[in-house]
């Protein structure tokens, strides 16, 4: 006989706690082998495929493209053994598939790490004072606690404990820690979920609720409190461009930055990068722009290393940080993202460009790994790219820096006393005024736009 075996939506790493379909790779009744990817799902960093670890008969879908799942939450159910074409190619015995494979995303692999991850719902369900509902064994839409507030299990702190003694009735660390931002105190509140869970809907609504409280009638949350306007479009705030919609407002509310600008003759610089593409002939790594102002960027912050750094505020203390995890901004179809060059400053000006490349095309794709697009510790930002001249960027939370680089334009310049037509850039620099004052961030910025200017100096540096 077939065992039906359940795959709940495994821990994708990174803290996250949730994801949103995508869309399906499978169809009810479907055959699907071991590790076969069964849905796309989109979370706060990135866009991935999720394998099963049970091969078999597909028996159920839970969730329809753009329901938001928590961790812990069913995908599917898969009858194992309920086709001969689903066996294991590898030659493995019934016993060892039943334990699943160990090629799945983080959490997931292995039927000790399903047990133990069940084992603590089922504890968290009986803590918060209800038992977590068997999952229906037929497709359907995914539930109102499986929403965009659901919630996935975490064991309840005991600083949230009722007056009574007993636990609040919450499990998830996002929806606790957005309450905590909002000083908003969860005792106070009445969940929506199954008996009475408070889910991240809930706390929205209070938060609203205060927020409108100086208002007439001081009850009426802000968002009811203005009436519906013909035509109007809203836009859900959630996966990757909600993430950074929170991302960018905690670094607003919590960094004091300062910017400083200045305009550089790029002349040069694209003279030496048009050499070295053509010194490297067609076979070679093309040589982007951002790939040298890369290579500057990794030079400029080895003379001050003070600004590869983040502040510890629990903690009142500047972190100076040992390697340069290089961000770029990159704006994709899903929103602004920002990969993570790994070490830049061990690489040379060919590797960065060909891992920019690799990652931008990652990023285009939608196939950015959470990990790739975490760790950043300073910013490279070409918005450029978009036909502007300046800007004053937020910083990238919680880095202290950020290069921002202008559209390179022809416009006249003094260049050795004469009056002439040069490619010029408008370079500005944003930082953590905490972790640095006006002298350090100058001599960065004049620093970058001399080598910009002459990228000899950058040789000298070396």
């Amino acid at each position: 006989m077939a065992a039906v075996k359940e795959f709940t939506l495994p821990d994708l790493g990174e803290g996250l706690t949730e994801a949103e379909i995508v869309r399906w790779l499978v169809e009810v009744g479907e055959v699907v082998a071991v590790d076969q990817p069964v849905v796309e799902v989109e979370t706060a960093k990135a866009v991935v495929e999720v394998p099963c670890p049970y091969g078999g008969v597909v028996t159920a879908r839970y969730g329809a493209q753009g329901d938001t799942l928590a961790v812990g939450r069913p995908l599917v159910t898969v009858a194992v053994g309920a086709d001969p074409s689903a066996e294991q190619p590898s030659g493995k015995d019934t016993a060892a598939e039943d334990e699943g494979s160990g090629n799945v995303l983080v959490g997931y692999g292995t039927q000790a790490a399903v047990s133990r991850r069940r084992a603590r719902v089922r504890a968290v369900s009986a803590a918060v004072g209800h038992e977590t509902a068997a999952a229906p064994s037929t497709a359907g839409p995914a539930t109102s606690a499986a929403g965009p507030a659901a919630n996935t299990a975490e064991p309840p702190r005991g600083d949230l404990a009722h007056p009574d003694g007993g636990p609040v009735a919450v499990i998830s660390p996002l929806v606790r820690r957005i309450a905590r931002e909002k000083g908003l105190d969860l005792r106070t509140l009445t969940g929506s979920g199954p008996d009475g869970l408070i889910l991240r809907a809930d706390v929205d609504r209070a938060a609203s609720a205060l927020a409108g409280a100086g208002t007439e009638g001081g009850s009426v949350p802000a968002a009811a409190a203005r009436p519906a306007v013909d035509g109007e479009v809203r836009v859900p705030l959630r996966g990757i461009r909600g993430a950074v919609a929170e991302k960018l407002a905690r670094s607003r509310r919590e960094i004091p930055d300062a910017t400083c600008w200045v305009d550089a003759d790029a002349t040069a610089l694209l003279a030496a990068r048009a050499a070295m593409n053509a010194a490297a002939g067609e076979a070679g790594t093309r040589i982007s722009v951002l790939a040298l102002l890369a290579r500057i960027v990794t030079a400029a912050l080895a003379r001050h290393p003070e600004l590869n750094a983040a502040v510890d505020t629990a903690r009142g203390e500047i972190v100076r940080l040992p390697a340069v995890h290089l961000g770029f901004a990159a704006q994709t179809d899903r929103g602004l993202v920002v990969p993570v060059v790994r070490d830049a400053q061990a690489r040379t000006t060919a590797e960065l460009a060909a891992e920019i490349a690799r990652l931008t095309e990652a990023a285009r794709t939608g196939a950015l790994t959470p990990a790739e697009l975490t760790g950043g510790t300073f910013t490279l930002n070409n918005y450029g790219v978009f036909g502007v001249d300046g800007s004053t960027p937020i910083l990238n939370h919680p880095e202290a820096g950020m290069l921002g680089v202008g559209r390179i334009a022809a416009k006249p310049w003094v260049h050795q006393g004469e009056l002439a037509v040069r490619q010029v850039v408008q370079l500005s620099f944003t930082f953590d005024h905490r972790v640095c004052d006006g002298g350090t961030a100058g001599g960065f910025l004049r620093f970058v736009a001399d080598c910009v200017q002459d990228p000899a100096v950058l040789l000298a540096a070396v």
